[in-house]
């Protein structure tokens, strides 16, 4: 169903003020979520993802039949906070979206986690959606990167995604839900290190000549992302780094006074 909002005017502004090739804003939060090795809450405009990583463990009774002798095995799971989308519909655990979703996202990192260095166990990933405005997979694969790091799981690269599509004839990067619904789109997911390219998906028809311009600016856009996640990642490890030499007792020190 087409839009009623005028997405692209004649000055090339979109519908909430950004030019064509610009992203939206993005923030990066490391707090710890429960017992969970490694988590990051991660925000891309309004779209916000929380995305916690635990192992290499054991895998549980009954999923060893399941297991690799020579690696680990990726377990993703996907929930979505029915509060964070509009639509009145409650999605379960089994909802084939969601499972799909779950699915992209593993086929993603299992070329790019190091799961040779760990046989027959299991890394388990899991995705919580708290709120949706466009961008779902690119967050999901983005905060995943993050989530992964921060657990000590060793990576060949950064995988870092952003969706683009075209409107007329004018490419656009990082879509909102309206954008998504309107506009031809895909997904691209990249290495910026190495220049590989782990994802790319279409749900809707691109022309060849359009995809190509897409794709490039989409790569372009990939290590952008790419500095501002490792800045995010090199800022938590200088935190932590720091509270290790100033010992237990300064830390408690230093959280009293804040407090």
């Amino acid at each position: 169903m087409s839009s009623r909002i005028e997405l692209l005017n004649a000055g090339l502004l979109r519908s909430d003020g950004r030019r064509p090739y610009e992203l939206r804003t993005l923030a990066i939060n490391f707090a710890p979520q429960g017992t969970a090795d490694g988590s990051v809450t991660y925000s891309h405009g309004l779209t916000q993802v929380r995305v916690s990583v635990l192992g290499p463990h054991e895998p549980k009774q009954g999923t060893r039949r399941e297991t690799f002798h020579d690696r680990a095995t990726l377990n993703v799971e996907v929930q979505l906070a029915p509060f964070g989308v509009g639509e009145r519909r409650r999605r379960g655990r089994s909802d084939k979206r969601l499972l799909e979703l779950a699915a992209s996202i593993k086929s993603t990192f299992e070329p790019v986690v190091q799961t040779h260095l760990y046989p027959r166990s299991t890394i388990d990933i899991f995705v919580h959606v708290l709120q949706l405005d466009g961008g779902l997979l690119p967050a999901c694969i983005n905060a995943s990167t993050l989530a992964l790091a921060t657990a000590g799981i060793p990576l060949f690269d950064f995988v870092c995604a952003i969706s683009g599509g075209v409107y007329g004839t004018q490419p656009l990067l990082d879509l909102t839900t309206v954008e998504e619904n309107d506009v031809p789109s895909v997904v691209v997911g990249v290495m910026p290190r190495t220049g590989r390219v782990t994802l790319v998906q279409m749900e809707t028809r691109l022309h060849m000549d359009r995809f190509e311009e897409v794709f490039r600016v989409a790569c372009d856009a990939g290590k952008v992302l790419w500095s501002e996640m490792r800045d995010a990642l090199r800022e938590r490890t200088g935190d932590l780094v720091d509270k290790l030499e100033a010992g237990p007792g300064m830390v408690v020190a230093k959280e009293t006074e804040e407090t």
